[in-house]
């Protein structure tokens, strides 16, 4: 499937591939700025429901929903790919009720380097379906999906710290 919309950012770990795979294949890890309130997300949050393999397998399912401003959001992703230590995917499957963008591939690229390795997160979306949902989809969409980005390579961070 292909998508109208990406944005990708990259960050560099003084940490094995292996390391920084094992945190990022962590849904909650990962998305964990979903679970708290903020700005961006209206002072919304987001509940996962992990399946029996916890997001970490290729079929595995992750279920999200939540509020915000009393309108129910509510996704469910599916693991398309998962080569440890050196990628990983996810995309929506079924119907994405979400106020700034709709169905989406998201994922990780990690390359090994001397010291350490790089890591690309990388969201590929469409505008939500409707006209509200597009409407709000071009004001805020980008926005929404590059901090949404920011905050996965923040993590990665937090990992190249924790490991001085």
């Amino acid at each position: 499937m292909t998508y109208d919309r990406s944005t990708s950012r990259t960050a560099v770990v003084e940490a094995r591939p292996e390391e920084v795979f094992q945190v990022l294949d962590d849904p909650k890890t990962l998305g964990a700025h979903m679970e708290r309130p903020s700005v961006m997300m209206l002072g919304a949050t987001m509940k996962y429901d992990l399946d029996e393999a916890g997001g970490r397998a290729v079929g595995s399912v992750i279920r999200m929903t939540g509020s915000v401003l009393g309108i129910g959001l509510y996704l469910e992703e599916v693991v398309a790919e998962r080569l440890p230590p050196l990628r990983k995917a996810w995309q929506t499957r079924g119907p994405v009720r979400l106020l700034v963008i709709g169905a989406y591939r998201m994922g990780f690229m990690i390359e090994p380097s001397l010291s350490g390795c790089s890591v690309k997160v990388q969201l590929e979306y469409d505008l939500p379906d409707g006209l509200p949902g597009r409407l709000l989809g071009r004001l805020f969409g980008k926005s929404y999906a590059s901090w949404c980005v920011s905050r996965m390579v923040a993590e990665v961070d937090a990992l190249r710290r924790s490991l001085r």
